[in-house]
């Protein structure tokens, strides 16, 4: 087969990748990787290495996966450095590994992009050569959508894990208060009493896309992001340079809230949108704020989402706190391939205990949803 590795995307065509795509989600487009390539995100230091699987036949582009060789498992968010270890502790080596996913950014979309469906077949069956090839332990490809699982799912060997994230719908509101309405009385009157502790103390947002910005309050919007890295003794996954660079190449896909106080900027919330959807990625404060977070990060997209007149508002991972606010607990899925058969049948055995767990979890979390019940 034409199988081609990439070691950065300035190599292909930005039209060419991005007519492979299905959907307009932002975090899959020739810029929004690109930059994270050219702004020192990945690289060198970072543990990331561009290794794009590409199909080209006769010059053209027919499938790709982006894809990159990892040294660890940090920003991924389908955690396995459990796997990790048990090897560490077998004397087998687990890194490096093949991730197809969006760095840093546990998004679910499509991962295995084609023109032709035959020469993306031809891709994913590839992999397992490919692994043994360059002497990796594994591929991961995280946060798929149903058409590929349909597909990956038909191969041997691939193992399923399950994950649960929490995104908020529509339901048709006409504004904020429409949404409220829906919730039972106790709730209601909870998120109420939330944006008023924030209005309280003075704070009032005001909402930019890329392009509005100068790249002065580029830097408060980094200083933000970074800070939330920092109080934990972290560093930040992307640069300084990756925020400009995105606002010049897709600007109209960017959306910044700015919180103020007094009219200067307390806090910011840094999202992506699509044809239908808000993805709430960054946030971040210089200072402490009684409900901020909240009402930042959640209030304020559900306000937009219903504004801009989108199906779904995805704040990012994790969140219980998101369950109480109105945000739907939303089954995600990642397939592994394991080269060393005893991890596999190892995995296999955790996964097959997680999955029911996964689901059991699930179902608690919609009876405790915040909505009014017919």
């Amino acid at each position: 087969m034409a199988l081609h590795v990439v070691s950065s995307l300035a190599e292909l065509p930005a039209e060419q990748w991005d007519a492979l795509l299905p959907e307009p989600q932002p975090f899959l487009r020739h810029a929004f990787l690109s930059a994270l390539e050219l702004s020192g995100s990945l690289g060198e230091g970072s543990g990331w290495a561009a290794e794009h699987l590409v199909y080209i036949d006769g010059g053209r582009l027919l499938a790709a996966m982006p894809a990159y060789r990892k040294h660890h498992s940090y920003g991924e968010y389908v955690f396995d450095h459990g796997w990790a270890d048990a090897c560490h502790r077998a004397g087998i080596a687990y890194y490096p590994k093949l991730l197809c996913a969006v760095p840093f950014s546990p998004v679910c979309g499509p991962r295995l992009l084609m023109a032709e469906p035959v020469a993306g077949l031809e891709l994913l069956r590839a992999i397992p050569g490919y692994l043994e090839v360059e002497g990796l332990s594994s591929a991961h490809v995280n946060f798929t959508q149903p058409g590929l699982d349909a597909l990956i799912g038909a191969e041997a060997d691939w193992l399923e894990r399950i994950g649960c994230q929490f995104h908020w719908h529509n339901r048709s509101y006409r504004d904020f208060q429409d949404f409220l309405d829906a919730l039972a009385s106790r709730k209601r009157k909870q998120m109420r009493k939330e944006r008023e502790q924030v209005a309280g103390q003075g704070i009032d947002f005001d909402w930019r896309e890329g392009h509005q910005l100068s790249e002065a309050e580029w830097d408060f919007v980094y200083a933000c992001y970074a800070n939330t890295y920092h109080v934990r003794g972290q560093r930040p996954y992307l640069t300084r340079a990756f925020f400009s660079l995105l606002a010049e190449r897709m600007p109209q896909a960017i959306r910044v809230v700015l919180a103020r106080q007094a009219g200067r900027p307390v806090a910011m919330a840094f999202s992506l949108l699509d044809g239908d959807s808000l993805y709430g990625r960054y946030w971040g404060c210089l200072a402490e704020f009684d409900r901020l977070h909240f009402e930042t990060c959640f209030y304020q997209g559900i306000e937009q989402a219903i504004a801009a007149g989108l199906k779904r508002f995805d704040a990012g991972a994790q969140g219980e706190h998101k369950l109480v606010r109105g945000f739907d607990p939303v089954i995600t899925h990642s397939w592994h391939y394991l080269a060393h058969p005893g991890l596999r049948a190892a995995v296999a055995e955790f996964l097959q205990q997680e999955h029911a767990g996964v689901l059991a979890y699930a179902e608690d979390a919609r009876a405790a949803l915040p909505y009014r019940q017919p």
